[in-house]
């Protein structure tokens, strides 16, 4: 392998791009999108995103409207999820033309982060927020939330969200963002699956019944602090008609985090170990077998370093493996890979933690690279990162061989 071209944008590029027909495109730090030719990275066009949208730049110390999210391809258009606020657009994808421009969430603090998914006439996207961000006595009211859009004109066909309403009240429900990867489309089920985030805040009763259980749930026990329309943390089935929950598995109890309570002994700070064990990614489509039947499961890993398989047609947990440590980077971030045999992720290990690798048994405190049996869980291999720095970014599979 050896480089053949390389384009300049001038600032990061942290989206995957996406490719279609010889063309590459995608979003950098920078403000701008880019379509540039495959063949040689030479440019076809690139747009500000600022002037294009007219909206106002909202990431503090950038000073420009960005985008993080891989553009999605839909025909001849070219759909774009924007870093705040929480909006969607369309460009011609030959030209990057402005064609439509849709907002999903009113809440100051709303942006898309996750990649969008199209099938037929629906474009699928989440809304997460930076409201994690926001002092003890500002957090907080966003709530999480899964949009349906008609490709054509951008208009929300309907949208389901993560947590009952607050009505704007702090100290009720939010969180719940729906952030990583892209969501997966199950068209024999009619489905589409996503998964989401942690709680930034819940109810006075909640917290009390959490200080009553004294911290003891874990990742793979029933918290009885977990209300049914609570559905943060969770790998979530929904009908692509309407956007009706079909079934639902929150998965490792109680969690509550934002930054200003990062130190937990903090004044104000709700209780529990609230370890920011987000799903950072969607989860991923699969066929296994257990004892001799086929099952279709969906696959995903928390930044808890947990892995979770469940059953696609009810929800329920088929296996479950930690994957390595956890951290609020991850765990496993941003988004696994599986090829019908395995599982693969990254683990940050964010904590730096020591970490026993398989089948070799050394031990690293650096990020690694995890593949488990796609049947079992069961973990096959792991590998720390050469350069002894965490491994953030996602995975992907394809002849074999594992891209990281």
């Amino acid at each position: 392998m050896k480089l053949k071209w390389e384009f300049f944008a001038g600032a990061d590029i942290s989206a995957t791009p996406a490719i279609f027909h010889k063309t590459i495109y995608f979003p950098s730090w920078n403000g701008f999108v880019y379509a540039v030719k495959a063949k040689d990275g030479s440019l076809v066009w690139k747009k500000n995103l600022t002037e294009l949208t007219g909206l106002e730049p909202f990431v503090y110390g950038t000073g420009f409207t960005v985008s993080r999210a891989t553009p999605t391809i839909a025909g001849d258009l070219l759909l774009i999820g924007i870093y705040g606020p929480s909006v969607v657009i369309a460009v011609k994808r030959s030209t990057g033309r402005l064609v439509w421009s849709n907002r999903l969430d009113n809440h100051t603090a709303s942006l898309i982060t996750m990649s969008g998914t199209i099938f037929n006439k629906g474009f699928y996207v989440g809304t997460s927020s930076l409201e994690e961000i926001s002092s003890i006595g500002q957090c907080c009211t966003f709530r999480g939330s899964m949009a349906k859009l008609d490709i054509r004109t951008g208009k929300i066909v309907w949208q389901t969200f993560t947590l009952p309403d607050n009505l704007g009240i702090r100290g009720e429900y939010a969180g719940a963002a729906i952030w990583g990867s892209s969501p997966s489309i199950d068209v024999r089920r009619n489905l589409v699956y996503i998964a989401t985030g942690n709680l930034y805040s819940a109810p006075s009763r909640v917290r009390g019944c959490q200080e009553m259980e004294n911290n003891q749930t874990t990742p793979t026990h029933h918290d009885r602090c977990i209300e049914p329309e609570n559905h943060e943390n969770s790998i979530m089935a929904l009908d692509m008609d309407h956007g009706n929950i079909k079934w639902y598995r929150q998965l490792g109890g109680y969690d509550i985090w934002f930054l200003a309570c990062s130190d937990k002994s903090t004044p104000g700070c709700p209780p529990g170990p609230n370890p920011d064990a987000d799903f950072g990614e969607a989860p991923m489509m699969l066929t296994i077998i257990v004892n001799g039947t086929k099952r279709d499961i969906v696959a995903a890993v928390q930044k808890s370093g947990y892995a979770w398989a469940l059953d696609r047609e009810d929800g329920r947990i088929l296996w479950c493996t930690v994957a390595g440590p956890g951290s609020l980077v991850g765990g496993g971030i941003w988004g696994a890979a599986a090829d019908q045999r395995r599982v693969y992720t990254n683990i940050a290990n964010g904590l730096q933690i020591n970490f026993t690798l398989a089948p070799s048994k050394k031990t690293t405190t650096a990020g690694a690279w995890v593949a488990m049996d796609a049947h079992t869980g069961r973990i096959l291999w792991s590998i720390a990162n050469p350069r002894n720095t965490t491994t953030g970014g996602p995975v992907t599979v394809a002849n074999n061989v594992l891209f990281a």
